[in-house]
């Protein structure tokens, strides 16, 4: 076992070295740039489309005092409400033929107004497709609402009511607020702890293809036992997402604090606090990669090409995937049936229990877990080491089987 050890430990370092000091490994954390990158400029195009379909124009062919107190029933709400809360309305006086008013007033290709409004303020009708109808129709009906009860309370001459201000006393914190912002901090942490395993694990399966095509698998194999061979490169893969998210993740801190300080300052904190949330993430993150890692390489030994490697990497995603939307139901229901078994289920345990983290200050649960995906860990790694050894030796062993069979022969 020492052997083995030792042997793991010096194909780990050249594997590493040759991996981080290299051109390829700046490629590789630069990539995870270009898809943010994309994002923002496509943010940035779509940003005033956005800002429309947010915030609709909705047409009122109204006049005089009808107008005005549309105009003031809008802005009174708008006050309150916030003005993004409501529909723009874009007052107009009518036309002679109303109908050819509503066609061109729909049809505006300029002013873009989703649906439109004439009648008046007792009868209104509401004109435009239905998804419009559907999204402007409540907002609408409480402007015009408040516009009707403040022409009731002019007619009356009743002095209208002073608008309602509360005292207020602040507290801490209150559960609701907590449990809602912590189950955000726990979907994020489940989706970095899901983007940095499909974008880390995953090279796994194409990480012997380039060494068994060029043979050097089969010096490795003859110089060292194969198993070690195995957790070498397991281990140097490790290391080298490590450094990586390290990397990540210092450029995104400093990030966040340079350019968006309210952002991170906003940012939900976990029940167990940040330091201990981030702790934790680390080893799920370990676990997860050992979990997945393995098994991938496994599958990826016996792999012959890349074409082979391709229709393999489909359902391996497929199947994280699957394994995160398991994961997920323990933040909505953390106490559930179904939340439990995805803390117990090996490869859905990392993600269940970084949700944990971020809505439970309970610690043991972490250390059961730990110690449970370390079982798993360990079986997986035998298992996977056993087919790695049976791939590798049927690569590159017909002189080694020919020499066993003379020997038993004799």
């Amino acid at each position: 076992m020492r052997e083995v050890i030792r042997a793991a430990w010096v194909i780990a370092r050249r594997d590493y070295v040759a991996s981080v000091f290299s051109r390829t490994f700046l490629l590789f954390l630069i990539g995870p740039l270009l898809p943010i990158l994309a994002a923002m400029m496509f943010g940035a195009v779509g940003a005033d489309a956005d800002r429309k379909a947010a915030h609709p124009t909705v047409a009122v062919v109204a006049e005089g005092a009808d107008a005005a107190a549309l105009q003031a029933a809008r802005r009174k709400l708008a006050d309150r409400l916030g003005d993004g809360a409501l529909p723009y309305l874009r007052i107009l006086p009518p036309e002679r033929d109303a109908d050819a008013q509503s066609r061109a007033l729909l049809a505006d290709q300029t002013h873009g107004v989703v649906a439109m409004v004439r009648r008046g303020l007792y009868a209104p009708l509401l004109i435009g497709p239905a998804g419009a109808i559907g999204n402007v129709e409540a907002k609408l009906a409480l402007i015009w609402d408040e516009a009707r009860t403040a022409r009731a309370i002019a007619d009356a001459g009743v002095r209208p009511p002073r608008p309602v201000t509360f005292e207020t006393r602040t507290v801490a914190k209150a559960a609701g607020n907590d449990s809602a912002r912590r189950a955000l901090t726990a979907r994020l942490g489940q989706l970095v702890l899901m983007m940095l395993t499909m974008i880390l694990a995953g090279m796994l399966l194409s990480n012997l293809i380039e060494e068994k095509s060029n043979k050097v698998i089969e010096v490795l194999a003859a110089a060292v036992p194969v198993d070690a061979v195995f957790l070498g490169k397991l281990m140097a893969m490790l290391a080298m997402s490590l450094t990586g998210i390290a990397i990540w993740g210092a450029t995104a801190a400093l990030a966040m604090r340079g350019l968006f300080p309210a952002t991170a300052a906003a940012l939900p904190p976990p029940a167990v606090g940040w330091g201990m949330f981030v702790a934790l993430g680390v080893i799920y993150f370990i676990a997860c990669y050992l979990l997945l890692g393995a098994l991938f390489l496994g599958i990826g030994a016996q792999a012959a090409s890349v074409r082979e490697v391709q229709t393999l990497s489909m359902p391996v995603t497929m199947g994280q995937l699957g394994v995160v939307a398991f994961a997920s139901s323990a933040v909505a229901a953390p106490d559930s049936g179904l939340a439990m078994a995805a803390t117990i289920f090996p490869w859905s345990s990392p993600f269940a229990m970084i949700a944990h983290a971020a809505q439970s200050p309970n610690i043991w649960p972490h250390v059961l877990a730990i110690g449970w995906q370390a079982l798993w860990v360990g079986l997986i790694i035998r298992f996977a080491a056993r087919r790695f050894r049976v791939s590798v030796l049927k690569s590159g062993g017909p002189k080694r089987r020919k020499g066993w069979l003379r020997r038993s022969a004799i």
